[in-house]
């Protein structure tokens, strides 16, 4: 018998959650996405399939960095970013992660540059 992982139990969690999350154009899923390396945030459209914006550390500001320091500064930028597109609202998509830590540090950031979550 297998073994189930910790990634197996995330997926489980995920694929739960995105039974009752949905986004639109009016109100997008902001979806988090944290590994090792780098953290990614982006604002879909799932009635179109589309992505919106996107942000992650992999640009050169953030430099990998994968604290909560960066998660800070990468919810400010997720959130200006779509200021700019004019979401004002969105649901929040943890991605199976628990809330908490770098998560809960970019939904702040977030809630804080004024997108209400």
């Amino acid at each position: 018998m297998k073994l189930k992982t910790r990634l197996d139990y995330r997926a489980r969690r995920h694929r739960r959650l995105r039974q009752k999350v949905f986004g639109t154009l009016e109100r997008p899923r902001m979806c988090v996405r944290v590994t090792n390396k780098h953290i990614y945030v982006q604002f879909v459209d799932d009635a179109a399939a589309s992505t919106l914006v996107a942000v992650s550390t992999c640009c050169k500001e953030s430099a990998g960095k994968t604290n909560r320091a960066a998660a800070q500064k990468l919810g400010l930028q997720a959130a200006s970013a779509a200021k700019a597109k004019g979401i004002n609202t969105a649901v929040f998509d943890r991605g199976g992660h628990a809330y908490g830590g770098r998560l809960k540090t970019i939904a702040d950031a977030a809630r804080q540059a004024g997108i209400k979550l």
